[in-house]
C-alpha cells in the first residue's frame, strides 16, 4: 500500500482501510455484547478489573490483540495507524478497559523492538494465542518517569565455567497497569552494563504481584506494585541477548507508545464531546435548545472540537510516518501525547459544565470520563515531562540547524497560503518564524536553564507543529475533494488563531518577563517578532467561523 508524505510516495506498513474497518466493527460488536453502558458503569462503581472480559477480547473468537502482532508471529500485522484507530475507539467505550488492553501492547513493544527472533516467536506467539496478559514494568516508587534513576538491579549469575546462566533481580516497580494479573511482564532493571529489559513470568520465586491500587479514575483497570526479591531469570529471558541497551530500547518504545496514549486521550475527549452535542440538541432552556445558544457552543463545544481535530491531524501524521519506516520520533510522540491528552482532559472538564447538574451525576457518564482521562496527562510521562522533552530537543535542533528547522515549516506554510489562502497557513507561517526568533532570544540571553521559560517554549513548539499538521490535512482533503474538507478548513483557521494567541502571549511572557527594559522589549517584539499585525489578522472572521463549525457539529445545515 502506498501513500504520500509531502511529495514523496511511501509504502506503508499495516492494514488496508477495509481490513482496519472490519477490526473496528468487531470492537463495536464487542461493546454491545460485553461492554454496554450499564456494565461499564458497574465496573467503575465496584472498581472491578474485568479479567474475564479482557481475556475474551483476546480469545480465538475475537482476538483484538492480533492487530498489533506481526503476521509472522501469528498476528494481523497492523501498523501504527491501525493501533491508534483501535485504541481511540476503545477509549470511547471505557478508558479503564482501554488502558488494560493498551498495557498488553505496551508490554509487547520491548519484545518487538528488542527481542531476538527466538524471543519474538515464543513470547509474541503466546500473546497471539490469546491466553496471556502482559504488563510493562518500568516506573519505580522514587524514580517515576526518570529512567536514569533506575534502582531495580539485575546481578548476573555464572556457572562453574564462568558463563552467565541468568540474572537475579531485586527491586520494586510502581503503578504497573495489569501488574496484578499479568502472566508475564517486560521489566527494566539495571545490569552491570546498564539498564536492560528482562521477561519475568508469573509464579517465579520471589516475584510478588501486589494488591491493586484504589484510584480516582480508570477503575476498570488494574494498577499494582510489583516486588522482586532474589528473582532468578534465565539468560534467555534477557531481551535482545545483550545487556545495557534498555534506555535506547525504552526511548524507541516511547515514540510509539506515547502516540497510543494520545489516541487514548483523544478517544476519551471525543466520547465526552459526543455526549455534550447530543445533550445540547435536546436540552431546552428559555425556549430554545442549548445548541442554538452561541455563548454555550462557542465556549464549551466549538473550541474543544477544534482542538480534538487538530490532535487527530497530528497523531495521524506521525502514525503515518511510523508506518513509512521512520524510527526516531520520540519528540513527535511527546508532542502528540501532550497536546491530545490535555485537549481530551479539557473537553471532559467542559463537558461536565455543559451538562450542568447532570454532568455531575454518574448516569450521564461525563464525570467518569473526566476522572478517567486525567491519567492520560500523567502515565507514560507527565505533561511536564513531555514539555521538558519537547523544549530541550527542539531547542537543540533549532540551534544546530541555525533556524532552518522551523524556517522550513514557515516556508512550507507561505507556499501553502499562496495556493490555498483559506486555510490559515499565513498565520502558521508567522507563528513558526516568531517561534524561531523567540528560541534564538532564549539562547542568546542564556535563559535555557529557566525551566518555566522552556515550558513556555514547549507550548509554542507544540501548538505550531500541531497547527501545521492541521493545515496539511486541510490541504490534502481539498485535493481529495473530501466531504470533510470544509469542516477541517474552517477549523484550521480557528486553530490558527489559537496558535497565534499561544505564540504571542508566551513570547511576551518570555521577552518582557526576562527583565529587559521597556524600550528593548518593545523593539524585540515589534522588529524581530512583528507580532501585532499577524496577531490581529488571525482574528479576522473568527466568530463567523465558530458559527459555521457549530452549524456543522449540530447538523444545522
Amino acid at each position: 500500500m502506498a501513500t504520500y508524505i509531502g511529495d514523496t510516495p511511501h509504502d506503508l506498513a499495516g492494514l488496508d482501510p477495509e481490513s482496519r474497518q472490519i477490526v473496528l466493527d468487531t470492537l463495536g460488536l464487542v461493546q454491545k455484547r460485553l461492554l454496554p453502558k450499564e456494565k461499564i458503569l458497574e465496573l467503575d462503581k465496584k472498581e472491578v478489573f474485568p479479567e474475564e472480559i479482557i481475556r475474551q477480547m483476546m480469545g480465538p473468537d475475537i482476538g483484538l490483540q492480533l492487530l498489533f502482532i506481526p503476521e509472522q508471529y501469528g498476528g494481523m500485522g497492523g501498523g501504527a495507524r491501525d493501533t491508534c484507530a483501535l485504541t481511540r475507539e476503545m477509549a470511547k467505550i471505557c478508558l479503564g478497559v482501554a488502558t488494560a488492553f493498551f498495557a498488553i501492547q505496551l508490554g509487547a513493544d520491548p519484545i518487538m523492538f528488542a527481542g531476538t527472533e527466538e524471543q519474538k516467536e515464543k513470547w509474541l506467539g503466546k500473546i497471539a494465542h490469546g491466553d496471556t496478559l502482559v504488563a510493562y514494568a518500568v516506573t519505580e516508587p522514587e524514580a517515576g518517569s526518570n529512567l536514569a534513576a533506575l534502582k531495580t538491579k539485575a546481578e548476573p549469575v555464572q556457572n562453574e565455567a564462568g558463563q552467565i546462566t541468568g540474572y537475579v533481580i531485586n527491586g520494586n516497580k510502581q503503578f504497573i497497569s495489569n501488574g496484578g494479573y499479568a502472566d508475564f511482564i517486560t521489566v527494566l532493571a539495571k545490569a552491570p552494563e546498564g539498564p536492560t529489559f528482562f521477561i519475568v513470568e508469573k509464579g517465579m520465586e520471589g516475584f510478588h504481584q501486589g494488591k491493586g491500587e484504589e484510584k480516582h479514575g480508570i477503575r476498570a483497570s488494574n494498577t499494582s506494585p510489583l516486588t522482586f526479591t532474589d528473582v532468578f531469570v534465565p539468560v534467555e529471558n534477557l531481551l535482545g541477548g545483550v545487556p545495557g541497551n534498555g534506555l535506547k530500547q525504552a526511548n524507541m518504545v516511547f515514540g510509539h507508545t506515547r502516540l497510543m496514549v494520545a489516541a487514548l486521550g483523544l478517544g476519551a475527549g471525543e466520547a465526552a464531546l459526543e455526549i455534550v452535542i447530543d445533550y445540547a440538541k435536546k436540552r431546552i432552556q428559555f425556549g430554545s435548545p442549548l445548541s442554538e445558544k452561541q455563548g454555550y457552543t462557542h465556549k464549551l463545544v466549538v473550541p474543544n472540537a477544534v482542538r480534538l481535530e487538530a490532535a487527530s491531524a497530528y497523531m495521524e501524521e506521525q502514525a503515518t510516518r511510523l508506518d513509512a519506516g521512520e524510527k526516531d520520533l520520540q519528540v513527535e510522540g511527546s508532542i502528540a501525547k501532550y497536546f491530545a491528552t490535555e485537549a481530551g482532559n479539557k473537553t471532559a472538564e467542559d463537558a461536565i459544565q455543559a451538562l450542568g447538574g447532570y454532568g455531575y451525576i454518574n448516569e450521564y457518564v461525563v464525570e467518569k470520563i473526566k476522572r478517567d482521562v486525567k491519567i492520560t496527562c500523567i502515565y507514560e510521562g507527565t505533561s511536564e515531562i513531555q514539555q521538558n522533552i519537547i523544549s530541550t530537543f527542539r531547542w537543540r535542533t533549532t540551534i544546530k540547524s541555525k533556524g532552518n528547522y522551523y524556517g522550513a515549516m514557515a516556508q512550507e506554510m507561505e507556499a501553502l497560503h499562496a495556493s490555498m489562502p483559506e486555510i490559515g497557513a499565513a498565520t502558521y507561517a508567522w507563528a513558526a518564524k516568531a517561534l524561531n526568533e523567540t528560541i534564538m532570544f532564549v539562547q542568546n540571553h542564556r535563559l535555557t536553564k529557566q525551566q518555566y521559560i522552556m515550558f513556555c517554549l514547549a507550548d509554542m513548539m507544540t501548538y505550531v507543529e500541531v497547527g501545521i499538521s492541521m493545515a496539511r490535512k486541510a490541504k490534502r482533503l481539498i485535493q481529495e475533494e473530501s466531504s470533510q474538507a470544509k469542516k477541517i478548513v474552517i477549523m484550521s483557521r480557528i486553530f490558527a488563531n489559537e496558535v497565534a494567541e499561544v505564540v504571542t502571549n508566551n513570547t511576551i511572557k518570555i521577552v518582557a518577563g526576562s527583565g529587559l527594559g521597556e524600550e528593548e522589549t518593545r523593539s524585540i517584539l515589534q522588529e524581530k517578532i512583528g507580532y501585532e499585525k499577524p496577531f490581529l489578522t488571525s482574528y479576522s472572521g473568527l466568530i463567523q467561523d465558530m458559527d459555521a463549525v457549530a452549524d456543522l457539529l449540530f447538523g444545522r445545515e
